[in-house]
């Protein structure tokens, strides 16, 4: 699950055809393959990135455990080695294809940590808080922040951005200062922050680090790539105060429970996306929670 498409920013889907399992170059050092998985949730779908142009590659975000998709990656890398299979977090629609495509290539898989929601978690929250992770990614290594893998002519280092889940990871380029940043900006609307996994407040301190950053491009997993990155975060960064900001409004005319939110703040919102705009408000609610802003009686909440 990537993205809440209830931003009123947000890009209405582009006319088709959509270029899905195409390999389109992005510029010298990378290029893009898109997925057969559109959704309110994905958009036109997730982006596989190929990084390299001579001996070996790595993978970026192999995307799911689709066929199609696994056999226009294979056909994209082509006659190159891939020496990483690189995931920026493990949402179904990021690393299940990352297995299939280690088995054919022999290449191990590196990058974020795997996810396993604590089992007292999952009592209070419901099975059901798990259900958009990838419970099959086995990384052979997992990067630390900072942490680099390096190829011919290219280096990819890694940056912890957890906020969008706890696992996440955005890759810098350092040869073309272009950065992946997965989930965490996207070329199209805002990342949805869901709890328990997802964190709101460090969520902001990850997009506080990206704008204190000088990258060139972001290459997001769903949507353009992004031309003016920092003026992009600086708007996130505005949406999400601005957010705060109303959820505080609403409490002081009285308090309430989240249902009661969603058609104040995301008006002609689509049906599909309530139960996500809803735990939208949750994450900003528990951020608020932990701030001494705001607090709850039962499923009530009221400002603090």
């Amino acid at each position: 699950m990537c993205t809440l498409n209830c931003h009123m920013q947000a890009m209405a889907f582009p006319p088709k055809p959509w270029p899905t399992g195409v390999a389109e170059q992005c510029e010298p050092l990378v290029r893009r393959v898109l997925a057969p998985n559109p959704s309110p949730y994905t958009y036109t779908g997730t982006q596989t990135y190929i990084v390299g142009n001579a001996g070996d590659v790595a993978v970026i975000d192999p995307g799911p455990a689709d066929e199609a998709h696994l056999g226009a990656v294979i056909d994209a890398i082509g006659d190159k080695r891939v020496i990483a299979i690189m995931c920026t977090h493990t949402h179904r629609d990021h690393s299940p294809a990352a297995a299939p495509l280690a088995q054919r290539t022999g290449a191990p898989v590196v990058g974020c940590a795997p996810l396993v929601i604590d089992s007292t978690v999952l009592k209070e929250w419901g099975p059901r808080s798990d259900e958009a992770f990838d419970t099959t990614y086995d990384p052979d290594r997992v990067l630390v922040d900072g942490e680099a893998m390096a190829g011919e002519g290219w280096t990819l280092r890694a940056l912890h951005t957890p906020g969008h889940t706890s696992n996440h990871l955005c890759f810098a380029l350092e040869e073309s200062g272009a950065l992946f940043t997965g989930d965490h900006v996207m070329g199209w609307s805002t990342s949805v922050v869901i709890p328990p996994d997802g964190d709101m407040g460090e969520y902001m301190k990850s997009l506080e680090r990206l704008q204190s950053r000088e990258d060139r491009v972001y290459y997001s997993a769903h949507g353009e790539p992004i031309e003016k990155p920092r003026q992009l975060v600086r708007g996130m960064m505005g949406h999400r105060r601005q957010r705060e900001n109303q959820i505080l409004r609403l409490l002081s005319e009285r308090a309430r429970p989240i249902p009661e939110f969603i058609p104040e703040m995301y008006k002609g919102l689509d049906e599909r996306l309530v139960k996500a705009a809803q735990m939208s408000v949750l994450a900003h609610l528990l951020d608020l929670e932990k701030r001494g802003l705001a607090g709850r009686d039962g499923e009530i909440w009221r400002v603090d």
